[in-house]
């Protein structure tokens, strides 16, 4: 059998089926897609232009980061150790009415994506200005994104008013159908940078294009308590009052949450992405995972914006999301491995509607794999590879990150990027805001 790529690995993890791990196992890549998954011994059927042995590898399904704002990677570090609205008010919302244009919008995607790729990430799902920037980025990087049409009331270089943003998303959607890697999703900022006319627009758009809504919600306390002074009710409610609780909706942080809403919205079929370590870092609150997980939502994984993080490492994200919810329920066993591995993957892949195409490693589906070094002083000796993957490996591990079948990073090396060139342009970024 003729195909394209053949990488056979000391173990497979596919996350469907659940709680499965191959030994000794190939997968096979044809145009783009995996074609089949069998055996080491079993291997020689296939002819394969290019066949790869990894001998102390694990293959897994790439890693789906479901929130961030890729651009703002440009800020990592500028206004570190504050609360969130002091944080956004005072400083990050200032820089970005100064600076924030299509080329920064641009260099920082590359930035982000460069970053996400070397750490396993192959699909990321973002909320920021210019996002025809962000998708040209992810387009030259080759990495898979679901890029927010954003929405929000006050004006920005890239739109006016809410209105503005939404024509200018809308057209943004309308270019993109046929894209291969890249789709959208509404992004209005958050119920109190969002007035109720463009929240009820967006919800009968979503129906219509059947596209996510993927919105911050519940992330403070400040939050809650400026929705009831202003509106009279929490903004769950509020958003349930104007329909938006449904299975197109994403909301991200819920950090604010009780027994009530938690039911409410486990109702709905709306997912919830979890950022541990931005919560953590902003003091936002924390998420009751644990609590989340029974009332059968689910739950994916997310890094937030390298501004308020401050790196896009999905593995550490793992780690802090499993420890945390133990802490938080109280219980050693709350949320194993095996389903944090699954937030990162199929669940993520889920709440963007992409669970036909990637987040799991099955026949038919795109081949987004990446391949973990689990050999070494760090890392070994490797009893159960779930478990290792997310306690005791970091981002440096990953070697190699196919999209779509195409071999983005080698031997830890970007395939589609000249790195000195991206840093250049990314140094001359750090002196103008740092000025």
């Amino acid at each position: 059998m003729q195909i394209d790529t053949l990488i056979s690995a000391r173990w497979i993890v596919p996350v469907e089926p659940r709680d499965v791990v191959l030994h000794d196992h190939s997968l096979a890549i044809h145009d783009g897609r995996i074609s089949a998954i069998v055996p080491n011994a079993q291997a020689d059927q296939f002819s394969a232009v290019t066949r790869i042995n990894l001998p102390n590898h694990v293959l897994l399904p790439g890693l789906i980061n479901c929130h961030g704002h890729a651009a703002m990677t440009l800020m990592r570090g500028m206004a570190d150790d504050l609360p969130l609205m002091d944080w956004l008010n005072n400083h990050i919302w200032p820089a970005e009415q100064k600076f924030v244009n299509a080329e920064f919008a641009y260099d920082g995607s590359l930035l982000a994506g460069a970053e996400m790729l070397r750490g396993g990430t192959t699909c990321f799902n973002d909320m920021y200005f210019y996002p025809e920037e962000t998708a040209r980025s992810a387009e030259q990087l080759g990495i898979r994104a679901v890029v927010g049409l954003i929405v929000i009331n006050f004006p920005s270089a890239w739109a006016a008013d809410a209105d503005d943003y939404i024509a200018k998303g809308l057209e943004l959607h309308d270019q993109l159908q046929n894209n291969p890697l890249i789709s959208t999703a509404f992004a209005p900022h958050a119920p109190y940078t969002v007035s109720n006319g463009p929240l009820e627009r967006i919800r009968t758009l979503s129906a219509e294009l059947d596209i996510p809504i993927h919105i911050h919600v519940h992330e403070t306390l400040d939050e809650i308590n400026q929705s009831v002074q202003e509106y009279g009710q929490r903004p769950l409610a509020r958003l349930e009052q104007m329909g938006l609780l449904n299975p197109n909706l994403v909301s991200v942080h819920m950090t604010q949450l009780t027994d009530e809403e938690i039911a409410l919205y486990a109702e709905c079929g709306g997912h919830i992405v979890h950022c541990p370590e931005s919560n953590l870092k902003l003091a936002s609150g924390f998420c009751p995972l644990h609590k989340l997980h029974q009332a059968g939502i689910n739950l994916a994984l997310g890094t937030d914006g390298a501004a308020s993080n401050n790196d896009l490492d999905m593995f550490g994200e793992m780690r802090t999301a499993a420890l945390l919810a133990k802490a938080v329920a109280n219980d050693a066993g709350a949320m194993p491995a095996g389903e944090i591995l699954r937030m990162a993957t199929i669940n993520g892949a889920r709440a963007l509607g992409l669970e036909h195409e990637i987040g799991s490693l099955e026949i038919g589906k795109a081949a987004d794999v990446i391949a973990v070094n689990l050999s070494g002083i760090e890392t070994e000796p490797v009893y159960k590879p779930v478990s290792q993957l997310v306690y005791a490996t970091n981002r440096e591990r990953v070697t190699d990150v196919w999209v779509a079948g195409r071999h983005l990073v080698k031997d830890r090396d970007l395939t589609t990027l000249a790195e000195h060139d991206l840093l250049s342009r990314v140094r001359n970024w750090q002196q103008k805001l740092a000025d």
